[in-house]
């Protein structure tokens, strides 16, 4: 547990939260050449076409650091303000968050919008400037605004650019260090929190969870707080790009 790392990418509409997760997929070895393709993890039609992202969108990496061996699970979430509810989802099963600023565009309403989120369930905000590459960024003035929104220190901000790989080992490292591993009791009663189901139409709703306390068993039975109905947990698995089958999964993971 000691070694999980839970967190989230939020930023204004195309600030390049889907192109650093990108980055971030390939750089830890997630996936290779082949899987790989511009916004990978915007598995929707319309999020293709239009090249916004629409649903959160989880994935599990692994990452070595010092020696040590990380379990960093990401969600990529929606920029646009008509899907904040996705985004809110989304931070209450993080302990830390990526604040992506465009350093030519610089804080915008969403920028905001999200930090307050983040700020509100106590998650390690890491300040990122990216897009620095851009001839017409200005880094010097985006970082004073983010000084000034967050309080940081100037060398807590880190300078990336998403499209062009660079600044993502130093994104890693930071995540280890900085953001919290999870807390809670892996042998008391399971207690998890949904922030995430789709519909397959061969197997029905799948959730995607966050487990809090305890451990979640395949075969289990588990009851849905909201509505009081009890269900059996047939299958589980992990969030890799393709899901990933498991007999349990433990407290501070997340599943499906």
């Amino acid at each position: 547990m000691d070694n999980i790392r839970n967190f989230c990418i939020i930023a204004h509409i195309d600030h390049g939260k889907s192109t650093l997760a990108d980055r971030l997929l390939e750089f830890t070895g997630t996936l290779n050449s082949r899987q790989m393709e511009a916004q990978v993890l915007d598995n929707m039609d319309l999020e293709k076409e239009k090249g916004i992202t629409i649903k959160a969108h989880a994935i599990q990496m692994n990452y070595t650091e010092g020696g040590t061996n990380y379990i960093l699970n990401l969600i990529d979430t929606p920029g646009h303000v008509d899907f904040s509810y996705e985004v809110s989802r989304a931070i209450a099963s993080c302990e830390g968050a990526l604040l992506i600023v465009d350093a030519s565009q610089g804080i915008e309403a969403q920028t905001i919008s999200n930090l307050y989120l983040a700020l509100e369930h106590d998650l390690e905000i890491i300040p990122i400037m990216n897009k620095i590459d851009l001839p017409h960024a200005n880094p010097e003035v985006v970082a004073d605004e983010i000084i000034e929104l967050i309080g940081c220190k100037r060398e807590d901000i880190l300078s990336a650019s998403a499209k062009e790989g660079k600044g993502i080992e130093e994104i890693l490292q930071a995540i280890v260090k900085r953001i919290s591993a999870p807390k809670g009791d892996t042998k008391a009663p399971l207690q998890a929190m949904i922030f995430d189901s789709v519909f397959n139409s061969f197997r029905g709703i799948e959730i995607y969870f966050r487990v809090f306390n305890g451990t979640l068993k395949k075969g289990d039975k588990v009851k849905f707080i909201s509505t009081g109905q009890e269900y059996y947990a047939d299958e589980i698995g992990v969030l890799k790009l393709n899901k990933q089958p498991r007999e349990e999964i433990a407290q501070g993971m997340w599943g499906i």
